[in-house]
Formats: C-alpha cells, structure tokens, sequence
C-alpha cells in the first residue's frame, strides 16, 4: 500500500465547514485533518517547497534544449579617415541586430545536470509524500495529548474534592474531640498542594489546546472522545519481517536520502565533463545598418551556420577540485543513508514491540477499571448500610477516574504506535488516520 496524500489534496476542500461565530466547534480527528491540511504552517511550507523542487527536473533539461538569443546594438561613432595627405572626420549612427540559435550536440556536463534535475525532482516528491505523514502523526500526537490533559483535569477535580470532604470530616471531628490538630494541618496541606496541582493542569491543558489550534487554524473547545468499543483486534498486524521490507523499500526518509546518493553522483559526472569537449550547433543570422567604419554608410544583412567546438584546457586546478569536492559529498550521502537506513530499522522495531505490548497493557487496565468499578459500587454499599462515609466514596472514585485516565493513555498510545509504525514502513496513508478516527465517538466533551 503506497501512500497517496497528493491525491487528497483537492477533495478536502468541500469537507472543511468552519464556525466563525462564538458558539463552540466539535471537532472530529477527520475534521482537524482537513484543517490542519490548509492551515498548518510546516505542511504548507512542505507543499510549496516541493512546488520548488519539481522544477529542478525542468532546469536541468534545458541544458540540453536549444537557446535563441538576440543581441541589439545602438551607437554614435565618431573618427577621422586619412587618404594620403587628405583627413576626413567620420561620424554616423549605428546599429547592429543578431539572432542566434544554439543547440547542444554533445555536452556531458548538460547530460549530468538533466539526471541530476530528475534526482532533485524525485528527492523534493520523496520529502513532501514524508512530510504529508508526519503531519498525520503530529496531528494525532496533539489531538490526543489534548484530551490526556482533559483528563489530568478531571482527576485533578476529583482529588480536590476529596481533600475538601476530607478536610471536613477532619474539622468535625476536631469539634467533638475525636480528631486531632494534625489532622487538619496535614489535610489542609494536602488541600493546597491539590489546588496548585488542579491550576498545574489546567495550564497544561491550555498549552495543549494552542498546540493542537496552531496546527488546525481555529479554536478547540470540543473534542471527540474514545469510543467504549474500543478493540485492538480491528488492526491486523503483518510479521515483523514484512514490516522490515517495507521500511526498506517505502521509507519516505530512506527514498528520500537515496534520491539524494543520486543527485551527487551525477555532480560528480557534472564536474568531471568540465575537462570533456563540447559541441554546439549555432547558427546565426546578423542584421549591421552602418554600424562599423569598415562598413560605413551601407547595410548588410547576413547568416551563419556551422558547428562549434570548446575544448577546455586548464582551468587554475578548479575542475579538479570540484570533483574531489562532489566525490567526497557523495560518500559522506551514501554514509548518511547508512546511518537513516539503521535508525528507520531500529524506531520500526521500537514501534513494532510497542504495539504487541500494547495490547497486553490495554488488557490488564480493563481489568483494573473493572475492579474500580466494583470497589465504588461497593463503596455506595457500605455508605448506605454505614459502614463507609462519603470519603470512601470520594477515594473509590478517584481511583476510578486515574485507572481510567491510564486506560485511555494507553490506548492513545496504542493508536500512535500504529501511526509511527507505519510512518517508519513508510506505508502511512490517509485511510490509516480514517481508521483510527474510528475508534472515536462524535459529539465527546
């Protein structure tokens, strides 16, 4: 499956509606992907990047196409013209037109830098198809990150609450006699620590919001929230052995870095033709109204035609130099590409164990919101048989909110895995992000 986000470009368009009014925008995973295309800076900067870089193929092919050229002249001339004893001033206008053609025969240097334009060409196309991907992670990355910090808030909420019962219970007790002032020092301490760290994540869920609308264009006040349905079964995942040949051979960084090696081995055929011969039909076609003393006060007009030859000789040791120069920058590509090769492998395995393991995470933390579940049930029990007050309650359920919150952490991490696991195959394509927007509910606070 090979990525296709050029494709995607012109349909988006119809699919973005956004509210410019001050009621609040719901916004879906597909709905900020639609944004983000239009309005992220990094990836509007990709796409008029790679307009820039198509045009390299086009440079270098008209090295090898043939050049017409004019050339207009205007000038007053003045002179003397002695015949014997006899001297004469000399003073007219002129003017001297000249049309040329000139095609390359046979010219290595253009040849090197026509493969090299299509190497360029290929390496900007490579690039942008990377940075369409890594947009869809950086998107994700920030969506989800903004509701992990919703739920830091809500935790955070839940543990002040707490405290404030706690505090309370504490207080009464004081007044019967049954407490003790510690008690409520300790509480009240805990309290204000609870209220920097509600103030603590609210800040941080501020950050994450201008994080995720610095990439969408628009205001965040709704997002969708995971859906219950939640399933690792819907991602079926190859051996890791088919994930390892197609990292090798899709790699969007990797065919990138390669197109690259290309480029500068055609610089080093580029420079070493600075020592070649090349050959050039011209042909010309001159227009001269009295424009020389030889020619003074008559118009001529005439054509050439004929072949031309240039054969370099010595140019100061430069063509050498910049040979040695392209060779040595070949090397140093063909380097880099070993040392990209070896870190796209090793970030492939990374994601890859992340994502077996994930599903063993994911597993034990349903059980583990299951057991909460049932220990707030059996707090609401004990509360109306008196055996437990409110504050058991409040502890239950604060438990609750933080098994959750894990769960979910973990499931956003296991959908990022398989975005970052594709993105390191280089298989990562819009119908990957539909997928994973799947796993959401529309309409979540």
């Amino acid at each position: 499956m090979k990525p296709d986000f050029q494709k995607l470009l012109p349909i988006v368009g119809f699919l973005i509606f956004l509210n410019t009014t001050t009621q609040a925008v719901a916004l879906s995973l597909l709905d900020a992907y639609e944004a983000a295309v239009n309005h992220d800076p990094a990836f509007r900067a990709a796409v008029h990047e790679n307009e820039a870089g198509q045009q390299a193929e086009a440079i270098g092919r008209a090295g090898l196409l043939p050049s017409l050229n004019v050339t207009h002249a205007q000038n007053k001339n003045a002179g003397t013209l002695t015949q014997g004893n006899v001297t004469e001033p000399l003073n007219f206008d002129g003017q001297v037109s000249t049309l040329t053609l000139r095609q390359p025969l046979f010219n290595m240097e253009a040849i090197a830098g026509y493969q090299q334009g299509k190497a360029k060409a290929d390496s900007s196309r490579a690039k942008f198809v990377s940075n369409s991907q890594q947009l869809v992670v950086r998107l994700v990355e920030a969506y989800v990150e903004t509701l992990l910090a919703q739920d830091h808030v809500t935790i955070a909420e839940a543990q002040l609450e707490a405290l404030e019962e706690l505090k309370r219970v504490n207080e009464r007790m004081l007044q019967k006699g049954e407490g003790t002032t510690t008690d409520v020092l300790e509480t009240l301490s805990k309290h204000a620590i609870a209220q920097a760290k509600l103030i603590e994540t609210k800040d941080e869920l501020e950050i994450a919001k201008l994080k995720l609308e610095a990439i969408v264009g628009q205001e965040i006040t709704k997002l969708d929230r995971l859906s219950p349905s939640f399933s690792t079964q819907s991602i079926q995942l190859p051996d890791y052995d088919n994930w390892h040949t197609l990292a090798l051979e899709q790699n969007a960084e990797l065919i990138t870095q390669r197109h690259t090696v290309t480029s500068g081995k055609e610089e080093i055929k580029k420079n070493r033709a600075g020592h070649m011969p090349r050959l050039d039909f011209v042909a010309s076609l001159t227009k001269n109204q009295r424009g020389s003393f030889i020619n003074r006060g008559l118009d001529a007009e005439f054509g050439t035609v004929g072949i031309e030859v240039n054969m370099p000789l010595y140019a100061g040791g430069r063509v050498s130099a910049l040979t040695t120069q392209a060779t040595a920058n070949h090397a140093r590509a063909e380097a880099d590409l070993d040392a990209m090769t070896d870190k796209v492998l090793v970030e492939l395995r990374k994601q890859y164990n992340l994502l077996i393991s994930g599903v063993k995470r994911i597993e034990s933390l349903e059980l583990a919101v299951k057991s909460a579940e049932l220990l707030v049930e059996a707090t609401q029990k004990s509360i109306r048989g008196g055996i437990r007050i409110n504050l058991n309650l409040l502890e239950a359920q604060q438990q609750l909110h933080t098994t959750r919150r894990d769960l979910a952490q973990a499931k956003y991490g296991y959908l990022l895995t398989y975005l970052r696991l594709q993105l390191a195959a280089g298989t990562l394509a819009p119908e990957d992000l539909r997928n994973i927007a799947n796993y959401f509910k529309t309409g979540g606070n």
